[in-house]
């Protein structure tokens, strides 16, 4: 860099290069809690879509905090989780070059919604995946070699993306892995739950801490002050403001990677750490003991629906804050790794919002509107 009059701290971290679009669709978990075997056998992991956001008014439970008891306004983003299907698992082999599969065993009846995904064309290809697989054969074969090289066991899920109701047909396959037990335990809690649908409140809890594996929003190409966030050049700058002065000395005579250069901004693979999970709901709504103010159920869907996604019809989460992705967005869940001091507080809701997210009144519902209108 050449000479500046002034020093400053670099913009824009160098830990997220490249900032390239992400080949894939949905996030990819890389790591997995550590395994305790005195625990009892447990799934990591699940799948939800992103819905939209709405605001809730919580009462602060920290008894050392100033705020104690105090009404906060927090903005909450909500997930429509519908129930996984265990389709499989695999067991895995650890080797000095790190882990490799062993054996895979599936269903016998799977699903066209799946089998989708192993084809480029499915209405010209002969739909012949699955038809000589037999199940027994393959579990017999894994159980001879599961104890004897085995550590690791993780499942294959496939998402209900037929429940929530979106045009697509395909739904997303992803392995979690299962934690908890010894090892024999763990191949009969498999069986158990092979070729069943698992809720997400049996996989996470309220007030639990997840982390959020996604895709961010595609910005497309921006220039440096947004990519980058360098600071702007003064009012006077000839041939424009929104750029970097100087991109390097005259030798090496080439540009550093470190300098901040326009390009792809967004659709970028990231993982959110420690959200707060603050309540759990069913079918779309809401029930009683969430609310403390509140005794009947009601319906997380605000007045017209969530914009650009509709109404929530399964099972959902309500997390803290924004979390990374567009609408519709399929977001993996995992259960948190580095977990956060203040994760034991409880969450006490007195109210959350559902009126309309389209800027039309703020009537929480149609009985609140029509008593308003027609007294």
């Amino acid at each position: 860099m050449a000479h500046r009059k002034f020093e400053a701290p670099r913009h824009g971290s160098l830990q997220f290069l490249p900032k390239k679009r992400c080949r894939r669709t949905v996030g990819k978990i890389k790591s997995f809690p550590k395994d305790d075997i005195c625990q009892s056998c447990h799934l990591t992991g699940s799948i939800g879509y992103k819905s939209g956001m709405t605001h809730v008014e919580r009462l602060v439970d920290l008894p050392n905090s100033k705020m104690n008891k105090r009404e906060v306004i927090d903005a909450v983003t909500i997930l429509e989780t519908p129930p996984i299907l265990i389709v499989g698992f695999v067991g895995y082999i650890k080797t000095p070059k790190g882990i490799r599969s062993l054996n895979t065993v599936w269903i016998d009846e799977v699903d066209e919604s799946i089998k989708r995904n192993y084809y480029k064309n499915w209405y010209k290809s002969k739909k012949k995946s699955f038809t000589h697989y037999n199940k027994i054969v393959n579990l017999k074969k894994f159980k001879e070699t599961y104890f004897k090289y085995c550590s690791i066991l993780r499942c294959i899920i496939s998402s209900e993306i037929k429940k929530i109701g979106f045009k697509k047909r395909k739904s997303k396959i992803l392995e979690i892995q299962l934690n908890g037990g010894k090892p024999e335990h763990k191949l009969d809690y498999i069986e158990k739950i092979l070729g069943k649908k698992i809720t997400i409140d049996q996989i996470f809890s309220e007030n639990e801490l997840v982390d959020i594996i996604g895709i961010s929003k595609g910005k497309g190409f921006q220039g440096v002050v947004s990519r980058w966030g360098v600071t702007k050049l003064p009012r006077k700058t000839h041939r424009g403001a929104r750029k970097v002065a100087c991109v390097g000395s005259w030798h090496p005579s080439r540009v550093s990677f470190t300098v901040a250069r326009a390009g792809q901004s967004g659709y970028h693979h990231r993982t959110s750490l420690n959200i707060k999970i603050y309540a759990i709901g069913k079918d779309g709504f809401i029930s009683n003991h969430i609310l403390t103010n509140n005794k009947s159920n009601f319906s997380i869907n605000p007045m017209g629906g969530f914009p650009f996604y509709g109404l929530v019809k399964s099972d959902f989460l309500i997390l803290k804050g924004g979390i990374v992705g567009s609408k519709k967005r399929g977001l993996i869940l995992r259960k948190s790794i580095h977990k956060n001091k203040n994760f034991k507080e409880n969450i006490n809701l007195t109210f959350i919002d559902t009126s309309s997210k389209w800027g039309h009144g703020k009537f929480q519902d149609s009985n609140e509107k029509k008593s308003f209108f027609n007294p």
